[in-house]
């Protein structure tokens, strides 16, 4: 019974959240918010899959979402500027010159941007300035799928705020990251499977600015299954709010 009272007040709470920050998302009256959900790219992080996930709850938000399974669409600027928000999930691939400059300029100018994993964190290896905007690029998973804890380290931000450290059985990625960032969650790797790593703290989550754009990134998402926990479900819901332009 203290079980299940415990789920229903942890729901209660989240649904809260969620309601609070879709408010503070809804200040401009009578617009709707044009979200492009942008898939493709390595099968391995299921990016269709993702898309499936996600798509039903932007439109469950009363987003207009425009779904892509081509890059080419960051190559329209004008196009791209009329977004609010860009969800991508591509892993590896290259951006010709003008998708990268569609893109950059449309976050740059104020479109939102998020994503999760290698969707959004190792995308694009050749593109400097595509990685100089998300922050971070993925290099190695130690161990490969593990059972590793995440740690929240911001309680007052509002993605995080009313969560609690959790395991995750999944891809503990290591990676290269701007210093510039807002880390909200991190994780400490044990040394078990690289030695010299031992007791390195890396982020997990973190969001920043781009010119006038809001970039959010999780690095939690290898398998659907990783979404099963509240908390990694509820951190992306969030973030993604957070990111989509005022």
């Amino acid at each position: 019974m203290k079980k299940i009272l415990f789920v229903f007040f942890f729901s209660f709470v989240l649904l809260f959240s969620i309601h609070d920050i879709l408010l503070s998302q809804s200040k401009v009256t009578g617009t709707k918010k044009n979200v492009l959900l942008v898939y493709g790219g390595w099968k391995g992080h299921k990016p269709e899959e993702i898309k499936n996930l996600f798509l039903p709850w932007f439109k469950e938000q009363g987003f207009d979402v425009t779904v892509s399974s081509s890059l080419d669409i960051y190559a329209d600027k004008a196009k791209m500027k009329t977004y609010d928000l860009v969800f991508q999930t591509w892993t590896m691939g290259k951006l010709t010159k003008e998708e990268e400059q569609g893109l950059t300029e449309a976050v740059k100018n104020g479109t939102g941007i998020a994503g999760c994993h290698g969707g959004l964190g190792d995308s694009f290896r050749e593109n400097t300035n595509y990685l100089f905007m998300i922050g971070g690029q993925f290099v190695a998973h130690p161990g490969g799928k593990i059972i590793y804890t995440v740690n929240i380290v911001n309680h007052q931000d509002p993605i995080t705020k009313g969560l609690s450290d959790f395991y995750v059985t999944s891809e503990q990625y290591y990676m290269l990251v701007d210093p510039a960032l807002e880390v909200l969650a991190t994780t400490t790797f044990s040394g078990e499977h690289a030695p010299w790593i031992k007791d390195v703290k890396m982020p997990v989550v973190w969001k920043k600015k781009f010119g006038k754009g809001k970039v959010f990134y999780s690095s939690i998402g290898h398998s659907i299954s990783d979404f099963d926990i509240p908390e990694v479900m509820e951190i992306m819901k969030r973030g993604i709010l957070w990111a989509i332009r005022n």
